[in-house]
């Protein structure tokens, strides 16, 4: 056994693995069908307006707004209807003075008229085929949008670096554009270790358990714009740790799970040697934790407990993640909340401690590292300091959300 004697704050910790990752530069044509969430390695430029054409934004008749002047629901003016315009038709018909178009929502406005009355503020001519009774005036370009009034030709509609989502996915398609760069994802190998492991789908033998991190870990990959690629579970053997992790090194980063405490099995501090540039977190849950730069790759060790490597990767690898992708920064979302229980804990390191949120209320779902529950049931976390043991009912917190 070997106790992990130099400690780190949290702080430290995450600025150290976030000197020590790149963001990737590299970029690829997709189909825009599978650009969401990908973030752009170009500008969007309009090559031509959007809409291309003045069109009309109600169901309705469209006049030269001047013929309208004085119309009022008292003293209607007759209009007569020289045609039809629907959506997605061109259109040719004539309006002169006096005249209108039966017009659809989205139609193109005949040349010649400036604006469109709406329906409800029309009337039939009694007796009379081919009229309309206009019930009141319109303003020049009233009820219509105009060409470019959306996106003018030339207009620079998305940066470099934007992430897709759905509006922004409606820009693109608005342009006619069918494929667009993006940065490549970064890829990212995930490795769980440890004797004890198996995989799903196989009988559980006495004392084994099922490979939860692999799971965890890639969801949150994914989650934050990467591409997880996995390898299995390796058992506690050197050399076998040293030949997964020589292939995981064809990734930009790696993420083991299990092997990083100070167990006579725990051999990935060996293993990475003078590269490691910090072993041990003052936090609980999640304190061996390691981090190094080996052969030029980051590479972190989270522990093999569930909840602490989730939590840990949460923190410290998400962020690094979305640096890597170019992805927006997480924001930090914290609400007030009173503690609708006492929580007991232990002093030396800060505590991360989980909680459930009901009617302004904070309770701990915190059990042990070893439990999914611990996080799976929580809404979010809060932070205790190292010297206290004790958070007392009713006592108000800051509770961060997560947002995985």
């Amino acid at each position: 056994m070997r106790p992990l004697k130099s400690m780190i704050s949290a702080d430290e910790a995450l600025d150290i693995i976030m000197s020590n990752v790149r963001t990737i530069e590299e970029s690829e044509s997709v189909a825009t069908e599978s650009a969401d969430g990908r973030i752009l390695a170009m500008d969007v430029r309009a090559s031509y307006n959007v809409p291309p054409f003045n069109r009309s934004a109600m169901d309705g008749y469209a006049v030269r707004s001047s013929d309208t002047s004085g119309a009022h629901a008292d003293r209607p003016k007759k209009f007569r209807i020289t045609g039809k315009v629907f959506a997605g038709e061109k259109g040719s018909i004539e309006v002169n003075e006096n005249e209108c178009a039966e017009i659809a929502t989205g139609a193109p406005v005949p040349e010649g008229c400036d604006a469109v009355v709406m329906v409800e503020d029309t009337g039939p001519v009694e007796g009379e085929k081919g009229t309309v009774m206009i019930l009141r005036s319109v303003g020049s370009f009233e009820n219509v949008s105009l060409a470019g009034e959306d996106i003018k030709k030339g207009e620079t509609v998305l940066k470099r670096g934007t992430l897709l989502d759905p509006p922004r996915m409606g820009a693109i398609a608005a342009l006619g554009v069918h494929s667009v760069s993006v940065l490549k994802k970064p890829k990212i190998g995930i490795v769980s270790t440890g004797n004890e492991v198996v995989p799903l789908g196989r009988e559980l033998e006495e004392s084994r358990i099922y490979d939860i991190n692999s799971y965890t870990l890639s969801a949150l990959v994914k989650r934050n714009l990467c591409e997880p690629v996995t390898y299995g579970i390796v058992e506690d053997d050197e050399a076998a740790l040293r030949a997964v992790l020589e292939k995981a090194l064809d990734n930009d980063l790696v993420v083991l799970s299990g092997g990083s405490s100070a167990g006579e099995r725990d051999m990935l501090a060996d293993i990475l040697g003078k590269d490691v540039l910090f072993h041990g977190i003052r936090i609980k849950p999640g304190k061996p934790t390691l981090f190094a730069v080996y052969r030029g790759k980051p590479v972190l060790c989270l522990p093999g407990f569930p909840t602490s490597c989730l939590m840990n990767g949460y923190l410290f690898l998400a962020p690094a993640l979305r640096k890597m992708a170019s992805a927006p920064e997480r924001e930090r979302k914290i609400v007030k909340a009173k503690m609708g229980q006492g929580v007991k804990l232990s002093k030396g390191r800060v505590k991360n401690v989980t909680v459930r949120l009901e009617n302004g209320y904070a309770y701990s779902v915190y059990k042990e590292s070893s439990t999914i529950t611990s996080l799976a049931r929580a809404v979010g976390f809060i932070t205790v300091d190292a010297d206290r043991d004790t958070v007392e009912k009713g006592e108000e917190v800051d509770v961060e959300l997560f947002s995985w």
